[in-house]
């Protein structure tokens, strides 16, 4: 709870809105395309959130820092998660995704858009730990796949 206060916090003193600028929040923006994307709780981005500080955190975690209890390790990818995402709505990550992708008119997340990022991450952190490696990496694979034909975008071509 603390994690996510204080990135609310952060990302507010950035600037940040609550939510979508056009005072209605949806459960689910499916456009990527559309002005309202990482304006509202979910959109098709919120996947690359789970991939990567849900499933790979998991499994990073899980080698380097094994002596530590699942939920320490819970909590450095929720933390991680949290900093990542005030990073990425810091005006120099904006800039640069304005410069270097096709995210012209992107304004940035709004603050319950990067809330619902962080606790997606809590989730698929713990269901990485129950599903186990092999499922987790097919999962992983089928929600890359998905992602790239859907949107063509995904988190290996961002990263």
């Amino acid at each position: 709870m603390v994690v996510l206060v204080g990135a609310a916090y952060q990302l507010r003193s950035q600037g940040r809105l609550w939510w979508c600028a056009c005072d209605y929040l949806l459960l689910w923006s499916g456009d990527p395309w559309s002005s309202g994307n990482s304006q509202h709780l979910l959109d098709p981005y919120s996947f690359t959130h789970v991939l990567l500080y849900g499933f790979v955190f998991c499994g990073l975690l899980a080698l380097t820092v094994s002596r530590l209890t699942a939920v320490w390790q819970l909590w450095i990818a929720v933390s991680i998660e949290a900093l990542w995402e005030v990073v990425e709505n810091s005006q120099f990550v904006i800039q640069r995704y304005r410069e270097e992708t096709a995210a012209l008119g992107y304004q940035g997340d709004t603050i319950v858009n990067s809330l619902a990022d962080i606790l997606l991450c809590e989730v698929e952190f713990a269901l990485a730990r129950r599903l186990g490696l092999r499922r987790t990496v097919t999962l992983f694979g089928v929600t890359e796949v998905m992602l790239a034909v859907w949107i063509r975008d995904n988190l290996s071509l961002n990263v």
